[in-house]
């Protein structure tokens, strides 16, 4: 069952959004008894973990190209680069799973690449510092232990490097979800817009309120990011006045990633279109 809500919206975890059909009636248990704040809170489950099968293998040429930058403390970031055909200060950064940074990334990152005409810078930083795992159990581990401070000084860097002229949109997936918004935030008034697959939203209206863009929210039908989570999600973007634009897809979490055993084509499809659609308009492409 496809769900669309039309309301304000954003995603992350605490420190930190167009279609609407009414609430979707599907009962959905939630694996704790107060909100999580974190996708980080269900790593110990091992039924979360066993819900992100290890990612098949597949032949990728790609069309960009590894980049080192320097932060402000001399600290290397690694990133994915593709520079648009033409002279443009239109910028999609992109955002891993908890698998780190790796070939589905930059496929994902050189497919919008394409889909924009070829016309917008795309990033793909490295949120893991060039860690990267096929195992769910050593993921999960990564995630857990990602240092927020480091996430942030990362998105810093990315913002720099696209420089104060920039007009920056995010996308990112699980883990990358939240981020995505995260950056959204980080970006200040030079984000245009965020999407955000199966995330976890962040329930601090006061944060909320600090987004200067609207977001894109595709999720699945799961008891993670469930059905509660998400309304409650929409209840406080609407307060905090930011438009959210919503879909609960009937399919599992991580239904949009190809290599994942459990993809989901037909709500892959429909979702990507739906990103898309939403990244054109902001980049008016």
């Amino acid at each position: 069952m496809l769900k669309l809500i039309s309301l304000s919206f954003l995603i992350l975890w605490p420190f930190w959004g167009q279609l609407s059909e009414g609430p979707v009636k599907k009962d959905i248990t939630l694996c704790h008894s107060v909100m999580p704040s974190s996708m980080a809170d269900f790593v110990s489950d091992p039924e979360f973990i066993n819900m992100h099968p290890s990612p098949l293998a597949f032949d990728f040429n790609g069309l960009g190209q590894e980049i080192t930058l320097k932060a402000a403390d001399g600290k290397n970031v690694g990133a994915y680069f593709i520079k648009s055909k033409v002279e443009s200060n239109q910028w999609l950064f992109v955002y891993q799973e908890w698998w780190g940074l790796n070939d589905n990334i930059r496929n994902q990152s050189d497919k919008y690449f394409s889909d924009l005409g070829a016309h917008v810078n795309v990033l793909a930083l490295d949120m893991y510092d060039g860690k990267v795992t096929a195992n769910p159990s050593e993921a999960g581990k990564l995630m857990q232990g990602a240092d927020q401070k480091r996430l942030e000084t990362i998105m810093k860097v990315g913002l720099s490097y696209a420089g104060k002229d920039a007009k920056i949109a995010s996308v990112g997936w699980c883990f990358g979800g939240g981020l995505s918004l995260k950056s959204a935030l980080v970006n200040g008034q030079q984000s245009v817009g965020s999407v955000m697959y199966y995330g976890m939203p962040v329930n601090d209206v006061a944060q909320l309120k600090m987004l200067s863009s609207d977001v894109l929210g595709l999720f699945a039908t799961e008891k993670w990011i469930g059905q509660e989570i998400i309304e409650k999600f929409a209840d406080n973007m609407e307060k905090a006045g930011k438009k959210l634009t919503y879909k609960i897809f009937d399919a599992v979490h991580g239904f949009a990633n190809p290599s994942n055993p459990k993809h989901d084509p037909e709500a892959a499809k429909t979702a990507y279109k739906m990103s898309l659609d939403y990244l054109k308009a902001k980049f008016n492409v």
